[in-house]
């Protein structure tokens, strides 16, 4: 099994979000699950990724060419797939995942972790969706959420597709409560 992880190529400013990715890297890989992420050596991104990678575990980077340089590209990496544009990275992410996970990050990871609860609200897919909410990062993303609900704009189940978890052992022991 595998969970696309969308997390920032930077660290932010709290060094709970790095403890974060590094604790998120190494449960996962414990947890036998594979992680599907943007590829990059730096940052939340590189953390996480070099953590599961010094636990034994499975970590692909999927990453486009334009941003091979830019985003550092991590070399060490079980897989390194090179793609032509953000769209293909996002679809090629997608059907390598079994479940998403979504930790601090930037505009990209919103955008991706609204791209695919939008696909899951359009039944594109059924994978389970968790955001590691370390240190309440998510609950302004959560409250928009609930006033879209509210305003009528979003249905109810999309927002329950979002399952929240309080720390990485929460995250994976809820992602692997889905995946059995």
């Amino acid at each position: 099994m595998r969970i696309a992880v969308y997390l920032g190529s930077s660290p932010g400013r709290r060094a709970e979000y790095a403890a974060a990715a590094v604790q998120t890297g190494r449960l996962m890989a414990e947890a036998g699950l594979g992680i599907v992420y943007g590829g990059s050596s730096i940052g939340l991104m590189g953390a996480l990724a070099d953590a599961a990678l010094a636990a034994g575990g499975e970590v692909t980077g999927v990453i486009p060419d334009g941003l091979f340089d830019v985003e550092v590209a991590h070399r060490g990496l079980t897989r390194l797939e090179v793609v032509r544009s953000m769209h293909e990275r996002k679809a090629r992410m997608a059907e390598l995942a079994d479940g998403f996970a979504a930790l601090p990050g930037g505009l990209g990871t919103m955008e991706e972790l609204l791209e695919i609860v939008t696909w899951q609200q359009l039944r594109l897919h059924k994978k389970p969706i968790a955001l590691l909410d370390v240190g309440g990062f998510w609950q302004g993303l959560l409250g928009l959420v609930d006033d879209l609900v509210a305003d009528g704009f979003v249905p109810v189940a999309s927002r329950d597709y979002l399952m929240l978890a309080a720390t990485p052992a929460d995250l994976v022991s809820k992602l692997c409560f889905c995946l059995s």
